[in-house]
């Protein structure tokens, strides 16, 4: 069979150039949208951002967040604020001296920010995206308009410690009686476990769960049209048979902006994922977890869970901060931020070392002063 010449890329037909384009990824397809004209023309068409997003996070192959990505800006501007991860270089400039001695000129008002201030920012204006692989394969996909119980007592969730928890709230408003089951089990990619006392020993299951989950929690503000992943993609640590034997717990997160927000200008994103071992072999069935926890929260630099009123100004300050697609650049810097976190206590707890021996030495002094005129 002959095949007929190509004189050029440009003499190819624009649907043989549409096929070829709507098989790459992402990266693959902006890149290949800087090699010429024909290409850069083609790559512009929603359809093939529509494909790669749904490729990427199966939440958007939903009506409801089609019409949302369309409307604060299209699929295609959806995936370059959504895809590269959260950076924060300025973790590496924090002192923890500046920061208490910044945190004690603070008034509560000015820790707390102005009422006036947050009038722009509603609970409402928020959506959340999640997405949950597990072994590249989809295992869970939810989405939440607003902040559960945020509207209806505004007052509480300004001055209580800000909380999201997915499993309980999401999908709320597609009527749905009970919310379906996220199970993982060996036909996804599980280890066969026959006793728990074995998989304390090995870690095999832990591993496995730990290594093969994926997450991406993308924060939507309709209001201004932006949007970012607060996740991490893959976990950043966890643990093991907490509180239970049969508990597995693995955080994701980020670090996001706090200036001129709170005294210690960087907080970190906690987004919380926790398992539950429901199956194993020697009960006559395979082995497989159950999704029991799928939360998100933020703590300042001490620890401290940030009231409802500066997460709100925390969260529209991230949809805007630099981001970049470098994986290793953003686990870094929350690497440095648990590293500044952890030297922070220890000073902390040098400082109350140092008190408490001076006022043992003084009360000792004062003791020994006051016997010392008596006799």
């Amino acid at each position: 069979m002959s095949i007929a010449p190509i004189d050029s890329i440009a003499s190819l037909n624009s649907d043989l150039f549409y096929d070829i384009l709507r098989r790459l990824d992402g990266s693959t397809l902006a890149s290949l949208a800087c090699t010429c004209e024909a290409f850069c023309s083609i790559s512009k068409e929603e359809s093939l951002w529509e494909n790669v997003c749904a490729s990427v996070w199966p939440s958007t192959n939903r009506e409801d967040v089609k019409s949302l990505i369309s409307f604060i800006g299209g699929f295609r501007k959806f995936y370059a604020d959504c895809f590269p991860l959260i950076i924060n270089k300025e973790v590496g400039e924090y002192h923890w001296n500046n920061y208490l001695e910044y945190l004690d000129d603070w008034t509560e008002a000015e820790y707390y920010g102005d009422t006036n201030e947050f009038e722009s920012i509603t609970p409402s204006d928020f959506i959340s995206i999640v997405d949950i692989r597990f072994k590249g394969k989809p295992i869970c996909s939810k989405v939440l308009s607003g902040i559960p119980n945020a509207n209806d007592n505004a007052g509480w969730f300004y001055n209580c410690p800000f909380r999201i928890d997915l499993l309980t709230y999401a999908d709320r408003d597609d009527n749905n009686d009970g919310e379906e089951e996220v199970t993982i089990s060996v036909t996804d990619g599980l280890p066969p476990i026959t006793s728990m006392e074995r998989e304390r020993k090995d870690g095999k299951l832990w591993h496995e769960l730990r290594d093969g989950l994926l997450l991406s929690w993308i924060l939507v503000n309709k209001k201004i049209k932006q949007a970012a992943n607060l996740a991490s993609w893959s976990p950043l640590d966890g643990q093991r048979h907490w509180p239970t034997e049969k508990d597995f717990v693995i955080r994701f997160g980020s670090v996001l902006p706090a200036k001129d927000i709170l005294p210690s200008q960087v907080v970190q994103c906690i987004l919380v994922m926790k398992f539950r071992v429901v199956h194993i072999e020697e009960e006559g069935f395979e082995t497989s977890l159950k999704l029991t926890e799928l939360s998100m929260q933020l703590e300042d630099m001490e620890g401290s869970h940030v009231n409802g009123k500066n997460s709100l100004h925390i969260l529209k300050e991230a949809l805007s901060c630099r981001r970049s697609k470098n994986y290793s650049e953003a686990i870094e810097s929350c690497h440095m931020y648990s590293k500044v976190q952890n030297e922070l206590k220890e000073e902390k707890m040098r400082s109350e070392s140092r008190l408490d021996t001076f006022c043992i030495v003084t009360g000792i002094a004062a003791f020994m002063t006051f016997w010392y005129y008596v006799l």
